[in-house]
């Protein structure tokens, strides 16, 4: 029976909250495909949790449920690990929206194993080359800077940099929720997986960083909606800083800059380095032919747009 609903994900992780912004959190990495799938479980408002070493999928779902119940994390554990016949070789760890955290370490996990309870997060780790990953992870997300992406990255990079799981690295991935229980469950700030790749927590930073832009951006866009132009032209241009290989932001910042603003020479000047190195000018010229056909911009703003990009 257990084989349905175990999988072996020997590996490193941690679960943590924001405390300035009750952001909830999981990342991890291990040497096996998609841990993406089976390690994070996350509710907004509500917690966090991690089940891996011979993972127990059953307690992602039962874990939330209890969170949801009010049960606080350390007797989440207990109930969870009450519950398997198979829990000397679990790893689970749960933070709440309180950020109250607790970890279990089932004593048959392969060795390296172990976790660690700090405030507001947990780190655990098993068949880790050596028993110091799980101090180095501690040691890194205390002291990192940055949003919890970042602070979180840097946890699974420093288990790396103590070598990390025994056999290598092969998948990883980053789930960030709001703290906001409003929120609905499939509502996720950050979900980012590296499912197989010769350097996946280099991949995944890069794809923390594009969903970083991608997020400052949309900030940008609600404060345009509240009629904060000053403050939403500042942060899009953050955005591309951040990302400027992504062609997307500086095209759609142009259409509202040109459609909302009114600023058509505006629009064409963020649109211009996309139309510097893209090949592909002519179907960027015709797509916002298409926006205006469907009104999702004003009438005559296409030309005007075109013109002055020099087409």
């Amino acid at each position: 029976m257990e084989q349905h609903f175990s999988r072996e994900f020997s590996t490193y992780s941690i679960v943590a909250r924001d405390p300035h912004t009750g952001e909830l959190g999981v990342a991890v990495q291990t040497h096996q495909m998609c841990v993406g799938s089976v390690v994070p479980w996350l509710r907004p408002g509500l917690g966090a949790l991690a089940t891996q070493a011979s993972a127990n999928i059953r307690f992602g779902p039962l874990g939330l449920a209890l969170l949801e119940e009010g049960v606080e994390p350390e007797r989440v554990i207990a109930a969870l690990v009450a519950s398997d016949a198979g829990a000397a070789r679990r790893q689970v760890a749960v933070v709440d929206a309180q950020g109250r955290a607790a970890a279990w370490t089932g004593e048959k996990c392969i060795a390296e194993a172990s976790h660690y309870v700090g405030e507001g997060y947990s780190v655990q780790a098993n068949m880790m080359t050596r028993p110091t990953v799980v101090p180095a992870m501690a040691e890194a997300y205390e002291h990192a800077s940055g949003d919890l992406a970042a602070r979180m990255l840097a946890a699974l990079q420093a288990a790396q940099a103590e070598d990390g799981d025994i056999r290598g690295m092969q998948s990883a991935a980053l789930k960030i929720v709001s703290g906001d229980r409003s929120k609905p469950a499939w509502d996720a700030i950050y979900d980012l997986r590296v499912d197989e790749h010769e350097s996946p927590l280099d991949e995944l930073a890069r794809l923390v960083r594009l969903r970083r832009a991608a997020v400052i951006d949309e900030r940008g866009y609600d404060l345009l909606n509240e009629g904060n132009s000053t403050e939403a032209l500042a942060l899009w241009q953050q955005a591309r800083a951040i990302a400027p290989e992504m062609e997307e932001l500086p095209f759609w910042q142009a259409m509202n800059v040109a459609d909302e603003l009114s600023d058509v020479e505006q629009a064409v000047a963020l649109l211009r380095p996309v139309f510097e190195r893209d090949p592909r000018r002519a179907e960027w010229v015709d797509l916002i032919r298409r926006l205006e056909a469907c009104e999702m911009i004003g009438a005559g703003l296409a030309d005007r747009i075109i013109a002055g990009l020099g087409w």
